[in-house]
């Protein structure tokens, strides 16, 4: 039976390792960033509620028990966790998908949503499988953050708008606009026009300001992070002034049920489980891989780590608890940890003291949201999802990588064109794609000595020493079952030719791994260059591998030698009856 130490606690709950030196000055700095957030989460959870299709209160009621569970269980000392832009929009797919329209039915596919993939994440975590999330390459969910980003923003038009729109994919959402464009609330376009503008100036332009008329940094930047909620205020005072929406058409949040986050229960239907699954799993590894990403760039900046494995776990939690409390599936949020970050948050207590002021709100400000535009919602979120379009990534990808720049274009025209779920699937299918076709044609340079040296480069770069008896053919990748065959190709191919060839030498110094495809490879090569009379070599193999290759029979029948470096193989074969040839 294991042994249970205080170190497995501490790795399973990283609270007991911060909470250690906990004192007043630290919980000053969480205190003050923990307002600061507060602030600024409280219009974006009931906007990105909004977006998901769900009332705006499950937006609330996921910031804050989420927050708890993440500073017990997570790792990051600044990530902030709850709705973000793109978990919201694969929420509203995934639920849209179901066919729904009971609001308590959808509720509840919500929140088993949160469920199946806390569920998920922390299984994966235990397992610490956390490594998986690097098969997803940083191009292609550059691609699909920028497709998701404009597809947000494109969906919320309709709130700004004051029309009625429908569909998950871009043609769709266009298509809907233009069919119910003569519908428009010109009170609620100004409303939204005007708040939308506000936010953009208000994110460049308002700390600005204030500094100029002498406020002190830290009080100038409170005021600007509580820019939403300015918005928020004059409009839901104007609508509620002037009854826009009575006679204007001016669309409002409605009811919001005052009052702590409810205890909930997820469906355990298994029809519903296996229809959400997938989307679950989907919405797991782009969470996790976003979440991770933030933490790790906040953590580096204060030489802090993070650690992957546990932060699945600390998301798991926090949605499990989500489910559990009348939530939707959360995540860290980019632009929050960064606010939370350079508020000078200094541990996950920070979540903690952002999720008492979120449930003093949901305690004692609901009743004033009840005549909140929802097109002051819909700017909130257009300002904030459109940080997150980056079409350099393009630009880049295309001068460096075409391969790349393949991946990233057919993940931005996929989401778009088909949803959020087939780019996702699309982006994973495409990172896994592109490892495998990189891999399968590794770089293999012949190779020849740099005159005067031991050193050995290609014969196409450089101008080196060969011998016409000898070809060096240098392997720049681990070998396995996809890229074998290539190999045995390549070298049978170079072999065919009128040199006096008697050895060929594979040098081996990047080789990380030879697995039994590849193996099998060899053997079969060392026995076809038998058959021509020429005996095939190996150089700078890697301890490991040599371990691998000592538990077969190869080496016993490798018609040639195993030599510790290249220059020894070259001294000891290298014919001495004419003169070295030049190559460039």
């Amino acid at each position: 039976m294991a042994r249970i130490t205080a170190k497995t606690f501490t790795r399973y709950l990283p609270i007991l390792d911060w909470a250690k030196t906990y004192n007043r000055d630290t919980m000053t700095s969480d205190l003050v960033a923990a307002v600061i957030v507060t602030i600024m989460l409280i219009p974006q959870s009931l906007a990105y509620a909004l977006l998901a299709g769900l009332p705006a209160e499950m937006g609330l009621y996921a910031s804050i028990l989420p927050l708890v569970a993440y500073a017990i269980f997570g790792t990051s000392r600044a990530l902030a966790v709850g709705p973000v832009a793109v978990i919201s929009l694969m929420t509203a797919a995934a639920i849209g998908n179901l066919g729904l329209t009971d609001p308590l039915e959808i509720a509840i596919a919500a929140g088993t949503l949160a469920f199946i993939s806390g569920v998920i994440l922390t299984i994966m975590g235990v397992l610490r499988l956390g490594f998986l999330a690097n098969f997803l390459s940083h191009p292609v969910i550059a691609g699909f953050i920028t497709a998701s980003g404009i597809l947000i923003a494109a969906s919320q038009l309709k709130h700004i708008l004051g029309i009625s729109v429908h569909g998950h994919t871009l043609p769709g959402v266009l298509g809907s606009i233009w069919e119910n464009i003569g519908q428009t609330s010109i009170v609620t376009v100004i409303i939204g026009v005007s708040a939308t503008a506000f936010l953009f100036w208000v994110r460049k332009g308002l700390k600005p300001l204030l500094l100029k008329k002498g406020l002190k940094p830290r009080m100038a930047d409170i005021l600007a992070k509580a820019g939403p909620v300015g918005a928020v205020a004059v409009t839901t005072l104007v609508t509620w002034l002037f009854g826009l929406n009575n006679w204007a058409g001016v669309r409002i949040v409605g009811e919001v049920p005052m009052g702590l986050p409810p205890l909930t229960l997820p469906s355990f239907s298994a029809e519903l489980w296996n229809s959400l699954f997938v989307s679950a799993l989907l919405l797991s590894i782009i969470g996790f891989v976003e979440s991770v990403s933030v933490a790790q760039t906040l953590a580096a900046k204060k030489r802090q780590r993070i650690v992957p494995d546990q932060e699945l776990i600390g998301l798991g939690t926090s949605n499990i608890a989500a489910a559990i409390s009348g939530g939707y599936p959360v995540t860290g949020g980019f632009a929050r940890s960064v606010v939370n970050f350079d508020a000078g948050a200094e541990t996950p207590a920070a979540g903690g003291f952002t999720a008492i002021g979120i449930a003093l709100a949901a305690l004692l400000l609901t009743p004033l949201l009840y005549f909140l535009p929802n097109a002051t919602l819909a700017a909130t979120i257009i300002v904030a999802v459109l940080s997150l379009v980056d079409f350099s990534i393009l630009k880049k990808t295309w001068g460096y990588s075409k391969v790349d720049f393949a991946a990233v274009a057919a993940t931005i025209v996929l989401t778009l064109g088909f949803g959020v779920e087939t780019g996702v699937s699309a982006g994973v299918l495409l990172s896994i794609g592109l490892h495998l076709y990189k891999t399968s044609r590794p770089h293999v340079a012949e190779v020849g000595l740099v005159p005067g040296t031991q050193h050995f480069r290609n014969i196409l770069r450089h101008e080196v020493e060969t011998d016409p008896t000898i070809i060096t053919l240098r392997v720049d990748e681990s070998l396995y079952f996809a890229n074998t065959r290539f190999l045995e190709d390549y070298v049978l191919s170079r072999v065919t030719c009128d040199q006096p060839l008697k050895h060929v030498i594979l040098m081996f110094p990047a080789v990380n791994e030879v697995d039994m495809s590849a193996l099998e490879t060899l053997e079969e090569l060392n026995r076809r260059l038998d058959e021509m009379g020429i005996a095939l070599h190996l150089t700078e193999v890697k301890g490991p591998v040599m371990d691998r290759l000592k538990r077969s029979h190869f080496l016993d029948e490798l018609t040639g030698k195993v030599f510790l470096a290249q220059y020894d193989a070259w001294m000891a074969l290298k014919d001495g009856q004419g003169p070295l040839s030049k190559a460039s």
